[in-house]
Protein backbone atom coordinates (compact mmCIF):
# COMPACT_ATOMS: atom_id res chain seq x y z
CA UNK A 1 0.00 0.00 0.00
CA UNK A 2 1.29 3.20 -1.04
CA UNK A 3 0.80 6.31 1.75
CA UNK A 4 1.95 9.76 1.76
CA UNK A 5 2.84 11.76 5.09
CA UNK A 6 2.77 15.62 5.66
CA UNK A 7 4.77 17.56 8.35
CA UNK A 8 5.04 21.02 8.09
CA UNK A 9 4.15 21.30 4.46
CA UNK A 10 6.75 18.68 3.74
CA UNK A 11 4.86 15.17 1.97
CA UNK A 12 6.73 12.04 2.84
CA UNK A 13 5.81 8.81 0.57
CA UNK A 14 6.58 5.27 1.51
CA UNK A 15 5.55 2.02 1.19
CA UNK A 16 3.45 -0.02 4.13
CA UNK A 17 3.10 -4.23 3.85
CA UNK A 18 2.30 -6.28 6.76
CA UNK A 19 -0.50 -6.57 9.50
CA UNK A 20 -1.06 -3.17 10.80
CA UNK A 21 -0.86 -4.53 14.58
CA UNK A 22 2.25 -6.35 14.71
CA UNK A 23 5.52 -4.55 15.65
CA UNK A 24 6.95 -2.10 13.14
CA UNK A 25 10.16 -1.72 10.94
CA UNK A 26 11.12 1.36 9.38
CA UNK A 27 13.19 1.02 5.96
CA UNK A 28 15.69 3.68 5.07
CA UNK A 29 17.38 3.70 1.75
CA UNK A 30 20.77 5.01 0.73
CA UNK A 31 22.14 6.88 -2.09
CA UNK A 32 21.16 7.21 -4.80
CA UNK A 33 17.95 4.83 -4.41
CA UNK A 34 14.40 5.08 -3.11
CA UNK A 35 11.87 2.39 -1.16
CA UNK A 36 12.70 0.16 -4.17
CA UNK A 37 16.17 -0.82 -2.42
CA UNK A 38 14.03 -3.07 -0.24
CA UNK A 39 12.32 -4.93 -3.01
CA UNK A 40 13.82 -8.25 -1.29
CA UNK A 41 12.84 -7.65 2.41
CA UNK A 42 9.49 -6.28 2.44
CA UNK A 43 7.52 -9.84 1.12
CA UNK A 44 9.70 -11.21 3.76
CA UNK A 45 9.50 -9.06 6.64
CA UNK A 46 5.78 -8.15 6.50
CA UNK A 47 4.84 -12.31 6.62
CA UNK A 48 5.72 -10.75 10.54
CA UNK A 49 6.03 -7.24 11.05
CA UNK A 50 4.09 -4.25 10.00
CA UNK A 51 6.99 -3.03 7.82
CA UNK A 52 7.09 0.78 5.86
CA UNK A 53 9.50 1.48 3.60
CA UNK A 54 10.07 5.79 3.68
CA UNK A 55 10.80 7.44 0.45
CA UNK A 56 13.34 9.93 2.40
CA UNK A 57 13.05 13.10 2.16
CA UNK A 58 14.52 14.82 -1.18
CA UNK A 59 14.64 11.07 -2.86
CA UNK A 60 11.59 9.39 -4.97
CA UNK A 61 8.32 10.74 -4.93
CA UNK A 62 8.45 12.35 -1.34
CA UNK A 63 8.66 16.47 -1.69
CA UNK A 64 12.40 17.33 -3.11
CA UNK A 65 12.70 21.05 -1.37
CA UNK A 66 15.28 22.67 -3.09
CA UNK A 67 17.16 24.35 0.16
CA UNK A 68 20.35 23.47 1.61
CA UNK A 69 18.39 23.89 5.19
CA UNK A 70 15.97 21.80 4.62
CA UNK A 71 18.15 18.89 4.53
CA UNK A 72 20.10 19.76 8.22
CA UNK A 73 19.99 16.74 10.21
CA UNK A 74 17.90 18.08 12.91
CA UNK A 75 15.28 19.19 10.76
CA UNK A 76 15.35 15.04 9.14
CA UNK A 77 15.82 13.40 12.30
CA UNK A 78 13.01 15.28 13.48
CA UNK A 79 10.22 14.71 10.25
CA UNK A 80 11.13 11.02 10.95
CA UNK A 81 10.26 11.45 14.70
CA UNK A 82 6.96 12.58 13.74
CA UNK A 83 6.41 10.16 11.30
CA UNK A 84 6.55 7.32 13.42
CA UNK A 85 4.93 8.62 15.85
CA UNK A 86 1.74 9.03 12.98
CA UNK A 87 2.41 5.61 12.27
CA UNK A 88 0.73 5.29 16.09
CA UNK A 89 3.67 3.24 17.27
CA UNK A 90 6.00 4.42 20.15
CA UNK A 91 9.05 2.37 18.88
CA UNK A 92 10.10 0.54 16.15
CA UNK A 93 13.20 -1.21 14.66
CA UNK A 94 15.16 0.68 12.44
CA UNK A 95 16.89 -0.84 9.03
CA UNK A 96 19.23 1.71 7.48
CA UNK A 97 21.65 1.46 4.63
CA UNK A 98 24.31 3.54 3.81
CA UNK A 99 22.53 7.37 3.78
CA UNK A 100 19.46 5.94 5.53
CA UNK A 101 21.89 4.16 8.00
CA UNK A 102 24.02 7.29 8.79
CA UNK A 103 20.41 9.21 9.83
CA UNK A 104 19.84 6.00 12.11
CA UNK A 105 22.81 6.30 13.91
CA UNK A 106 21.74 10.14 14.53
CA UNK A 107 18.40 8.90 15.26
CA UNK A 108 19.40 6.05 17.47
CA UNK A 109 21.42 8.63 19.64
CA UNK A 110 19.01 11.43 19.38
CA UNK A 111 16.10 9.03 20.47
CA UNK A 112 16.47 5.86 22.29
CA UNK A 113 13.50 6.02 23.51
CA UNK A 114 11.82 5.19 19.93
CA UNK A 115 14.09 2.74 18.40
CA UNK A 116 14.29 -0.94 19.82
CA UNK A 117 17.10 -2.09 17.72
CA UNK A 118 18.63 -0.43 14.94
CA UNK A 119 20.01 -2.28 12.18
CA UNK A 120 23.30 -0.65 10.65
CA UNK A 121 23.64 -1.91 6.78
CA UNK A 122 27.10 -0.75 4.96
CA UNK A 123 27.61 2.21 7.04
CA UNK A 124 30.04 3.20 10.15
CA UNK A 125 29.23 5.00 13.08
CA UNK A 126 28.90 9.15 11.64
CA UNK A 127 31.98 9.68 14.02
CA UNK A 128 33.91 6.98 12.20
CA UNK A 129 32.25 7.51 8.55
CA UNK A 130 34.08 10.12 7.73
CA UNK A 131 37.36 8.89 8.56
CA UNK A 132 37.24 5.62 6.75
CA UNK A 133 35.81 6.69 3.51
CA UNK A 134 37.40 3.96 1.28
CA UNK A 135 39.11 6.04 -1.54
CA UNK A 136 40.51 9.58 -2.40
CA UNK A 137 37.81 9.73 -4.86
CA UNK A 138 35.48 9.81 -2.17
CA UNK A 139 37.09 12.73 -0.43
CA UNK A 140 37.18 14.62 -3.79
CA UNK A 141 33.18 14.05 -4.50
CA UNK A 142 31.84 15.35 -1.00
CA UNK A 143 34.17 18.46 -2.10
CA UNK A 144 33.15 18.90 -5.29
CA UNK A 145 29.06 18.38 -4.44
CA UNK A 146 29.53 22.09 -2.22
CA UNK A 147 29.38 23.62 -5.68
CA UNK A 148 26.12 25.00 -6.51
CA UNK A 149 24.11 23.34 -8.91
CA UNK A 150 27.29 21.94 -10.77
CA UNK A 151 27.00 18.70 -9.40
CA UNK A 152 23.30 18.22 -10.32
CA UNK A 153 24.65 18.71 -13.77
CA UNK A 154 27.18 16.26 -13.89
CA UNK A 155 25.19 13.95 -12.21
CA UNK A 156 22.81 13.74 -15.37
CA UNK A 157 25.75 13.16 -17.61
CA UNK A 158 26.00 9.90 -19.92
CA UNK A 159 22.77 8.71 -19.19
CA UNK A 160 22.46 9.06 -15.67
CA UNK A 161 26.49 7.56 -15.77
CA UNK A 162 26.17 7.61 -11.71
CA UNK A 163 23.45 5.09 -11.31
CA UNK A 164 25.51 2.28 -12.81
CA UNK A 165 28.17 2.99 -11.50
CA UNK A 166 26.48 2.73 -7.74
CA UNK A 167 24.10 -0.07 -8.43
CA UNK A 168 26.98 -2.40 -10.43
CA UNK A 169 25.80 -5.01 -8.69
CA UNK A 170 22.90 -4.52 -11.50
CA UNK A 171 23.32 -5.61 -14.81
CA UNK A 172 23.64 -3.54 -17.72
CA UNK A 173 19.83 -3.41 -18.79
CA UNK A 174 18.24 -4.66 -16.02
CA UNK A 175 14.84 -3.55 -15.38
CA UNK A 176 15.43 -1.68 -11.70
CA UNK A 177 19.12 -0.50 -13.01
CA UNK A 178 16.86 1.09 -15.78
CA UNK A 179 14.01 2.35 -13.08
CA UNK A 180 16.63 3.75 -11.17
CA UNK A 181 17.96 5.72 -13.82
CA UNK A 182 14.48 7.32 -14.50
CA UNK A 183 13.72 7.95 -11.13
CA UNK A 184 16.73 10.32 -11.09
CA UNK A 185 16.51 11.34 -14.76
CA UNK A 186 16.29 15.23 -14.18
CA UNK A 187 18.00 17.85 -12.71
CA UNK A 188 15.57 18.40 -9.40
CA UNK A 189 15.81 14.32 -8.35
CA UNK A 190 19.41 15.29 -7.33
CA UNK A 191 19.22 18.17 -5.38
CA UNK A 192 18.11 16.79 -2.31
CA UNK A 193 19.83 13.96 -2.36
CA UNK A 194 23.08 15.33 -2.90
CA UNK A 195 22.15 18.24 -0.20
CA UNK A 196 22.28 15.63 2.15
CA UNK A 197 26.11 15.49 1.45
CA UNK A 198 26.73 19.40 1.69
CA UNK A 199 25.33 19.44 4.65
CA UNK A 200 25.99 15.67 6.94
CA UNK A 201 30.28 15.69 6.01
CA UNK A 202 32.28 15.64 9.41
CA UNK A 203 29.24 15.86 11.28
CA UNK A 204 29.92 14.16 14.68
CA UNK A 205 28.11 12.84 17.93
CA UNK A 206 29.61 14.35 20.47
CA UNK A 207 32.30 12.51 23.09
CA UNK A 208 30.03 12.81 26.26
CA UNK A 209 27.13 11.20 24.80
CA UNK A 210 26.36 7.72 26.41
CA UNK A 211 26.99 4.95 24.31
CA UNK A 212 23.69 3.51 22.58
CA UNK A 213 21.44 1.72 24.71
CA UNK A 214 19.71 -0.30 21.49
CA UNK A 215 20.66 -3.27 20.05
CA UNK A 216 22.55 -2.44 16.65
CA UNK A 217 23.19 -5.08 14.49
CA UNK A 218 25.93 -4.14 11.82
CA UNK A 219 25.70 -5.91 8.25
CA UNK A 220 28.46 -5.70 5.57
CA UNK A 221 29.57 -6.99 2.90
CA UNK A 222 33.29 -8.30 2.64
CA UNK A 223 33.95 -6.60 -1.23
CA UNK A 224 31.99 -3.10 -0.40
CA UNK A 225 34.47 -0.28 -2.01
CA UNK A 226 33.14 2.42 -0.77
CA UNK A 227 33.59 1.04 3.28
CA UNK A 228 36.30 0.13 4.91
CA UNK A 229 35.77 -3.11 7.12
CA UNK A 230 37.97 -1.56 9.43
CA UNK A 231 35.08 1.29 10.62
CA UNK A 232 32.44 -0.74 10.96
CA UNK A 233 34.90 -2.54 13.62
CA UNK A 234 35.15 0.91 15.20
CA UNK A 235 32.02 1.46 15.04
CA UNK A 236 31.17 -0.96 18.15
CA UNK A 237 33.08 1.43 20.62
CA UNK A 238 30.18 3.39 20.57
CA UNK A 239 27.28 0.61 21.14
CA UNK A 240 26.28 -0.89 24.25
CA UNK A 241 25.36 -4.13 22.59
CA UNK A 242 26.22 -5.33 19.53
CA UNK A 243 26.18 -8.00 17.21
CA UNK A 244 28.46 -7.60 13.19
CA UNK A 245 27.79 -9.73 10.28
CA UNK A 246 29.83 -9.96 7.26
CA UNK A 247 27.97 -11.11 4.42
CA UNK A 248 30.51 -12.92 2.22
CA UNK A 249 30.67 -12.16 -1.34
CA UNK A 250 28.81 -8.87 -1.35
CA UNK A 251 29.75 -5.08 -2.08
CA UNK A 252 27.77 -1.96 -0.76
CA UNK A 253 23.99 -3.44 -1.30
CA UNK A 254 24.63 -7.15 0.48
CA UNK A 255 20.22 -6.90 0.83
CA UNK A 256 20.34 -6.65 -2.74
CA UNK A 257 23.21 -8.69 -3.82
CA UNK A 258 22.23 -11.66 -1.53
CA UNK A 259 18.56 -11.30 -0.26
CA UNK A 260 18.77 -14.76 1.06
CA UNK A 261 21.08 -14.52 3.43
CA UNK A 262 20.51 -10.85 4.13
CA UNK A 263 16.63 -11.98 4.94
CA UNK A 264 18.18 -14.31 7.55
CA UNK A 265 20.37 -12.28 9.56
CA UNK A 266 17.67 -10.08 9.63
CA UNK A 267 15.12 -12.47 11.11
CA UNK A 268 17.95 -13.71 13.48
CA UNK A 269 17.60 -10.96 15.44
CA UNK A 270 14.04 -9.60 15.25
CA UNK A 271 12.13 -12.64 15.96
CA UNK A 272 12.37 -15.22 18.56
CA UNK A 273 12.35 -18.78 15.84
CA UNK A 274 15.28 -19.90 14.55
CA UNK A 275 16.35 -18.54 10.99
CA UNK A 276 16.40 -21.61 9.58
CA UNK A 277 13.13 -22.93 10.43
CA UNK A 278 11.78 -19.15 9.30
CA UNK A 279 13.62 -19.69 6.11
CA UNK A 280 12.29 -23.21 5.18
CA UNK A 281 8.49 -21.53 5.94
CA UNK A 282 9.45 -18.27 3.74
CA UNK A 283 10.08 -20.74 0.76
CA UNK A 284 6.73 -22.10 0.91
CA UNK A 285 5.21 -18.84 1.16
CA UNK A 286 3.37 -16.91 -1.98
CA UNK A 287 6.70 -14.50 -1.93
CA UNK A 288 6.32 -14.20 -5.56
CA UNK A 289 2.57 -13.02 -5.53
CA UNK A 290 3.69 -10.67 -3.27
CA UNK A 291 6.87 -9.23 -5.29
CA UNK A 292 4.88 -9.32 -8.24
CA UNK A 293 2.54 -7.03 -6.56
CA UNK A 294 5.48 -4.70 -5.39
CA UNK A 295 7.12 -4.26 -8.96
CA UNK A 296 3.96 -2.31 -10.11
CA UNK A 297 4.68 0.31 -7.67
CA UNK A 298 7.92 1.62 -9.27
CA UNK A 299 5.15 3.58 -11.55
CA UNK A 300 4.29 5.15 -7.86
CA UNK A 301 8.00 6.38 -7.37
CA UNK A 302 8.44 8.86 -9.79
CA UNK A 303 5.22 11.98 -10.24
CA UNK A 304 5.10 11.53 -14.31
CA UNK A 305 4.31 8.41 -16.46
CA UNK A 306 2.04 5.32 -16.13
CA UNK A 307 4.59 3.44 -16.15
CA UNK A 308 7.82 3.08 -15.64
CA UNK A 309 9.04 0.55 -17.42
CA UNK A 310 7.14 1.32 -20.58
CA UNK A 311 8.66 5.37 -20.36
CA UNK A 312 12.23 3.91 -20.03
CA UNK A 313 12.00 1.73 -23.01
CA UNK A 314 10.90 5.06 -24.83
CA UNK A 315 13.67 6.65 -23.68
CA UNK A 316 16.48 7.90 -25.86
CA UNK A 317 20.20 8.72 -25.14
CA UNK A 318 19.06 12.53 -24.04
CA UNK A 319 19.77 14.00 -20.44
CA UNK A 320 18.49 12.44 -19.56
CA UNK A 321 0.37 14.96 9.95
CA UNK A 322 0.25 18.51 13.75
CA UNK A 323 2.25 16.92 16.66
CA UNK A 324 4.37 18.11 19.40
CA UNK A 325 7.66 18.30 18.33
CA UNK A 326 10.41 16.28 20.55
CA UNK A 327 13.63 18.47 21.46
CA UNK A 328 16.88 17.86 20.82
CA UNK A 329 19.06 15.61 22.83
CA UNK A 330 22.53 15.87 21.03
CA UNK A 331 24.89 18.47 20.56
CA UNK A 332 26.70 18.04 16.87
CA UNK A 333 29.86 19.56 15.95
CA UNK A 334 28.14 20.72 12.42
CA UNK A 335 30.34 23.61 10.46
CA UNK A 336 28.21 26.75 9.43
CA UNK A 337 25.88 26.06 6.28
CA UNK A 338 23.09 27.90 4.95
Amino acid sequence: MYRNFSFQGVKLHYVESGPRDQPLILLLHGFPDCWLSWRYQIPTLSQHFRVVALDLKGFGDSDKPVWRSSYRIDTILEEIKQFIVALGVTKCTVIGHDLGALIGWYLVHQAPNIVNKFFAVSCPHPNVYWKNLSTMYNYQWLNFVQMPYLPEIDALKEDVKIISEYHKHLPAKDTYLEAYKYTFSRKEDWTGPINYYRNLPFLKINDDVDHIQSSVILITGNKDKFVKLEGIIKSTEYCEKFYMKVIDGTEHFPHQEDPEMFNRVILKYVINKSAEKLTKHLERSPSKRIMEGLFGAVSNTVRYGNSVIDNVQKRTNGVVNSIPSIGLTLNYHQPNSE
